[in-house]
């Protein structure tokens, strides 16, 4: 596992998010009160960019603008429907004004179990 480095701090908003492509994954950051959060960025529900979503700074969640599925930011587990698969949480870190992800050589658990595709339900 490595982190890498995927925008500079400035590139992402508080209370915003910004969707990268890191090792070869869609992967969203998220800003909320300083703090980072880096998870996969597709709806378990419907495969859309979670980035394009609103993130709930008070909840630390994000919720997919195409069908309101909501994903809890700590967890990724789903906090309503129609979403009830998690989607993949990265650990993620601020440094020299750059945040950074780390990815793990392996898929992550949602990505095994299909996490990262559309089960068109």
């Amino acid at each position: 596992m490595a982190f890498v480095r995927v925008a500079a701090l400035s590139q992402l908003p508080e209370g915003g998010a910004l969707g990268v492509e890191a090792a070869g994954r869609r992967i969203a950051v998220a800003r909320v009160d300083g703090e980072v959060y880096a998870f996969a960025d597709n709806c378990s529900h419907r495969d859309f960019p979670l980035s394009h979503g609103e993130v709930d700074a008070a909840a630390r969640t994000i919720t997919c603008e195409w069908h309101g599925a909501a994903f809890c930011l700590l967890t990724g587990e789903p906090t309503c429907a129609p979403a009830f698969r998690p989607i993949a949480i990265y650990p993620a870190k601020v440094e020299d004004g750059a945040v950074w992800v780390e990815i793990a050589d392996e898929p992550a658990p949602a990505e095994k179990a299909g996490g990262l595709r559309s089960l068109g339900i």
